[in-house]
């Protein structure tokens, strides 16, 4: 089936298209369709908006009557233009989730998080939190009652926490903290991004130490289920005192200050997308509640759950991009005898020499492939493939480690200070810095950072002639055609990358708040570039994928095991084989698109008890 490659806006899509006699404007709502569909909630229907199709090289204009066989030669690549595009992005029907997600602040996982932040559920409080979150908030009304100096409620904050506040001034001080936190700088979270940090916000206030009234709370609860969501730059926490700049911009939004997204309005004045799309109240705060909503970690372990979430699914599926590569390399798989990685017994290396005796030649899942060498003189591989278990495995381990310790943090009461209603005290300490997610996401991205290191040297390998015994490149016609060279180059820059982004943020501290906050964790930068790295790894692996497969062309006719086709076919239904020189950025996000997906793992269902 021939494949259109279409660029809407900054994103290349490929179009499979079974009939060529199709027409170009077909074609432009097909490209609309996909492209609003690859957004995190539905879009109107594309039929609406006017556009205009053009090549990319020469800008000549299509005619949209005109069938693709009639205009389009081999190699073309086509832009869709229009101003309305937004419309689609932005301004869209929002499909309500069903199903509701019950919080009690002590059982929601990363996997949760990344799923509220898709939008998938609603939330409500448990019982149990609701009377928590009651009890926590008759101290913090007692404490006004009786003019009790408590820090935060009755006193100044940071270097100010000696200053008594007036009770008339209560309520202008927890304003004032969040108007005043609101200093960061950057681009926006996106939605998803902004829907996580909100969830989890709501779920460390349903703890019910935070001191903050069931009113306020289900209001909150509200702007999350209408997906009302702040404007919040992401730059701007040191993550020492909470992630004080982005929690207070989550913060200013709920209040009916500054901007706001939702799926109705996209993004406007904040008291417009509260009152007059969604009918919401701006919240009004009350005693304690100004510091209840931005004191803690919630930016680190909100960013730290989508990175170990992403992480574990490209490195399940690292472990089958590797043994197709060394399938197509013709490497043995005596390497991943389960009795030489039994003498070692470290799990993770056990599971990826499992995962790969699940995959190369055996009795169950015979390969074409390795028969053809199965008597050569070839005595063993080099590391890049005989050694994967041992490096796979420790990445394995390494993002189970630190997805425990996000898990902990999601559920942690991280505030400051403390609401204890059992004792009917408040008392201040320093749960709300972040050296603990910040340390684990940066040994997440060392950990993860390799599956791209080792997955570029197999690629050097699958290009290299001398090495490969394969065509230089991956390309017919050499010379003419320069196939992968250059897709390794981008891989190449991609973990040269990661080898800096992996300088650990969190032993860097400097002193803030007038030296009242004289060791913080950054542990919001180390969020940001573990996912950095880790994204940068999904697409070296994804050009890994596309070079494996190139090389499985020359090897036709033979087949490899029942498993790797299958990825091989799954491939293949995106990118059509390499026969001459093309644009292949296209390919190469069409394929990350796949592994962000997760659907090029096979490991999701168990595997046959006869291969273990």
């Amino acid at each position: 089936m021939p494949c259109i490659t279409v660029r809407v806006r900054d994103e290349w899509l490929t179009v499979p298209c079974k009939d060529l006699t199709c027409t170009v404007h077909w074609l432009g709502l097909e490209a609309l369709r996909r492209y609003t569909k690859n957004k995190p909630d539905n879009g109107d229907p594309v039929h609406e908006v006017c556009f205009t199709m053009r090549k990319c090289q020469g800008k000549g204009v299509l005619d949209p009557d005109d069938t693709l066989e009639e205009v389009l030669e081999d190699n073309d690549f086509v832009e869709l233009i229009t101003n309305l595009i937004l419309h689609f992005v932005y301004r869209r029907k929002y499909q309500e989730p069903k199903e509701y997600l019950y919080l009690d602040g002590n059982t929601l996982t990363t996997g949760d998080v990344v799923n509220l932040g898709k939008g998938m559920y609603k939330i409500k409080l448990t019982k149990e939190a609701e009377n928590n979150v009651k009890k926590s908030w008759e101290v913090v009304e007692n404490v006004v009652k009786e003019s009790k100096v408590v820090y935060g409620i009755t006193t100044g904050f940071g270097k100010f926490a000696q200053t008594v506040i007036p009770r008339e001034k209560i309520v202008e001080l927890q304003e004032n903290v969040v108007r005043s936190s609101a200093a960061g700088v950057g681009k926006p979270l996106n939605p998803e991004r902004s829907r996580m940090l909100l969830a989890l916000r709501i779920n460390v206030l349903a703890k019910g130490y935070s001191g903050i009234s069931p009113d306020t709370l289900h209001q909150i609860i509200e702007a999350y289920n209408a997906s009302c969501l702040s404007f919040i730059p992401e730059k701007g926490t040191v993550g020492a005192s909470g992630d004080l700049a982005p929690l207070s911009h989550l913060a200013l939004g709920l209040m009916g200050e500054g901007m706001m997204w939702s799926p109705k309005c996209g993004w406007a004045d904040a008291k417009h997308v509260n009152i007059k799309a969604h009918g919401l109240k701006p919240l009004s705060l009350k005693a304690k509640e100004g510091l209840a909503l931005i004191n803690g970690t919630q930016l680190i372990t909100s960013l730290g759950s989508e990175a170990v979430e992403r992480a574990e699914a490209i490195a399940r599926q690292a472990d089958i991009i590797a043994a197709l590569t060394l399938e197509v390399l013709k490497g043995s798989a005596k390497a991943f005898d389960k009795d030489i990685h039994r003498l070692r017994s470290h799990p993770g290396q056990e599971e990826v020499a499992f995962r790969f005796r699940s995959l190369l030649d055996s009795d169950l899942y015979p390969s074409e492939i390795a028969e053809s060498h199965r008597n050569c003189n070839k005595v063993q591989d080099a590391y890049t493939l005989r050694c994967c278990p041992q490096v796979h495995g420790i990445v394995n381990e390494t993002i189970a480690f630190v997805k425990n310790i996000i898990n902990k943090e999601i559920n942690s009461a991280t505030d400051n200070p403390m609401v204890f209603s059992e004792r009917g005290v408040t008392l201040s300490g320093g749960n709300f810095h972040g050296e603990y997610p910040a340390k684990a996401l940066d040994y997440l991205a060392i950990g993860v950072h390799e599956l791209a290191s080792i997955s570029e040297r197999r690629i050097e390998r699958l290009c290299n002639p001398s090495l490969s015994e394969l065509p230089a490149f991956l390309v017919s016609e050499g010379g003419l055609n320069c196939g992968f060279m250059v897709a390794h180059c981008t891989a190449a820059a991609l973990v040269s990358e990661n080898k800096v982004l992996c300088h650990p943020s969190s032993v860097d501290s400097l002193s803030t708040s007038a030296a009242t906050e004289d060791h913080v964790s950054m542990g919001g930068w180390a969020a940001r570039k573990a996912l950095k790295v880790v994204e940068h790894v999904e697409q070296v692996l994804s050009i890994e994928l596309l070079a494996a497969c190139q090389a499985l062309e020359f090897l036709r006719p033979l087949k490899t095991t029942e498993p790797l086709e299958r990825v091989y076919d799954l491939v293949r239904s995106m990118v059509r084989p390499l026969t001459k020189d093309r644009f292949m950025t296209p390919d190469i996000e069409a394929v990350h698109r796949l592994l962000l997906e997760e659907k090029a793992s096979i490991f999701n269902t168990q595997l046959p008890s006869v291969l273990v």
